[in-house]
């Protein structure tokens, strides 16, 4: 049983790939391989021996189906892929299989699977939404001077310029990107042990969790970070931001691309923004995408941020139930991204429409400073970027 009937509408094929099962489980088995290596480069066990675990941390070796039931029983994953590698590695070397999982615990495995699917999504999110910052960059420069008329409490205003308008939607995912590099700069290894100790090493835990860091190409943080969650938390936070963003812009076309307003509308699609009873509609099938994301997001952050007073050296149920919930905002969050990057690439701009309703709602002429604003925006930008 899949549940893409009810995910892939909301996110993309390749989010949901970079979190998928094969995913989370080739993680916590490049944990397990790579600590092998670590640990055998600072002399804890032979390099034979480091071989024949990493050759059995391989992703057909193990059954999805079967791993999940015991991960269900067991209450973490760590226990039955543990169980299942050592017996693998004891059919290769007995002594071997004594030697997989050294010095760490479930914990580890879990957050730095985790870490690794964080960092390879936020790197296709930083990958499209430099791509959407540009395309609104060039959409707000070439409408600096388009009039139309600002709207406030959802009322005829004064008048304003569409590029004005885009510009804070730029300003408003430059703020988000920026938030998300910072909080992606937290995406570490986790490797403390069974109390966060690294117990069990010969004294040789600060040099195995930096060979560990290097194989595994993660931040490789001064303390393991077991029972302080601040990391995730900032990281959801910001995914939650940058789909708040990502829904303003959202919201605003929806309404401008109303019947009464009909100032701008999402791109033409074959069989995308119809009605399945009404064939004269067109409806803003990407904005929805986004909106839908935008609503469900701030219930996922608080779940994050209520996880951060843990209990002592490791929480119960809290750091348990980050995982999914941070795989919910990543899947969110690129669904939105994706469906919002084809509307302002296709993005359709009646000008005519923007003149004629500002004529009629007699708002006047001034429209103020709006187009050396958006110049002024797009100058800064340019030197900032």
């Amino acid at each position: 049983m899949t549940t893409l009937l009810r995910s892939l509408p909301a996110s993309t094929a390749e989010m949901l790939g970079i979190f998928s099962d094969a995913a989370l489980l080739r993680g916590a088995l490049s944990f397990e391989a790579a600590l092998a290596g670590a640990a055998s480069a600072e002399g804890l066990l032979g390099a034979d021996q480091a071989a024949a675990i990493e050759a059995c941390c391989k992703l057909e070796n193990f059954n999805v189906a079967e791993l999940a039931a015991a991960a269900a029983h067991a209450g973490t994953l760590a226990i039955p892929l543990v169980a299942g590698l050592r017996r693998q590695v004891a059919r290769i070397d007995q002594i071997a299989a004594g030697f997989v999982h050294l010095g760490a615990t479930s914990q580890d495995v879990a957050d730095t699977a985790l870490m690794l699917q964080c960092k390879q999504g936020a790197a296709v999110i930083e990958r499209d939404l430099s791509a959407m910052r540009k395309h609104l960059a060039v959409l707000a420069r070439a409408h600096a001077q388009t009039p139309m008329l600002g709207r406030t409490l959802l009322q005829g205003a004064l008048p304003i310029t569409f590029g004005l308008k885009v510009s804070h939607w730029l300003a408003g995912l430059d703020a988000a990107a920026a938030r998300l590099s910072r909080e992606g700069q937290a995406v570490a290894l986790q490797f403390g042990g069974a109390a966060g100790t690294r117990a069990g090493l010969g004294g040789k835990g600060r040099e195995i969790a930096f060979r560990l860091a290097q194989r595994l190409e993660l931040a490789d943080p001064v303390l393991p970070w077991h029972a302080q969650r601040d990391r995730v938390a900032g990281l959801g936070t910001a995914l939650a931001i940058l789909i708040g963003a990502l829904g303003k812009i959202a919201r605003d076309i929806a309404l401008l691309a109303q019947n009464e307003v009909a100032e701008a509308f999402e791109p033409l699609a074959v069989g995308r923004g119809g009605s399945s009873a009404m064939a004269h509609k067109r409806n803003p099938t990407g904005c929805q995408v986004a909106l839908s994301a935008a609503f469900r997001a701030p219930g996922l952050a608080a779940t994050l941020l209520s996880t951060l007073p843990c209990e002592h050296e490791r929480g119960l149920g809290g750091w348990q139930a980050e995982a999914p919930v941070l795989a919910e905002l990543f899947m969110l969050c690129h669904g939105a991204l994706a469906a919002m990057l084809a509307v302002v690439a296709g993005l359709e701009v009646d000008t005519a429409a923007m003149l004629g309703n500002l004529k009629r709602a007699a708002g006047g002429t001034d429209f103020g400073e709006a187009a050396s604003l958006v110049e002024a925006m797009l100058v800064a930008r340019d030197t900032e970027f």
